[in-house]
């Protein structure tokens, strides 16, 4: 989070959502609540009324394969201010841990195979390393991320509405 300055961040719903808001709560994360699959759809949104700002979409698996069709539409669409982050664990972490294909369909290669400028994956280990160049580079750009299965313990839940979400997120895209 601490990489990400002051860029529009639309943050999967989930417990991806849950850790984001936990780590660093900011007026620049939309955070998704009951969208699943729809992160890189508003993050598509974002990129194309703030063209002046780089975009990311931090996603994971199961949000992108619920909304896979949407990688064609932002590779065609060229967005060079659109960066898409995913964690792939392999499973719904949200809702009990149940396993996803992101075993068998890598999603790095069909963000390419869609028109991506820039698509690879990275380990864990090496996130932080590639995070500076990749948020460099000219999208649409996916960063995928090999991580293990399970949650953070203790987590909290957002505590901003919808309605202040949405608010804040649309001040701070002004500035």
């Amino acid at each position: 989070m601490k990489a990400l300055d002051d860029r529009p961040t639309v943050v999967c719903n989930g417990m991806i959502g849950r850790e984001a808001f936990t780590a660093e709560d900011r007026p620049q994360n939309f955070y998704m609540i009951g969208s699943m699959g729809l992160g890189l759809s508003i993050g598509i949104g974002v990129a194309l009324t703030q063209p002046h700002k780089k975009v990311l979409c931090l996603d994971g698996d199961g949000n992108v394969l619920m909304g896979a069709g949407v990688l064609a539409s932002a590779g065609a669409m060229g967005l060079k201010n659109l960066h898409h982050v995913v964690l792939d664990n392999e499973s719904h972490g949200s809702t009990g841990g149940q396993r996803t294909i992101a075993d068998k369909v890598h999603l790095e290669k069909i963000a390419k195979a869609s028109g991506y400028a820039w698509a690879e994956r990275v380990a864990p280990e090496d996130l932080e390393a590639a995070l500076p160049a990749f948020l460099e580079r000219e999208g649409p750009a996916m960063l995928l991320v090999k991580v293990e299965k399970g949650n953070v313990k203790g987590i909290g839940r957002v505590t901003h509405t919808p309605i202040e979400i949405t608010a804040r997120f649309a001040k701070a895209c002004q500035a």
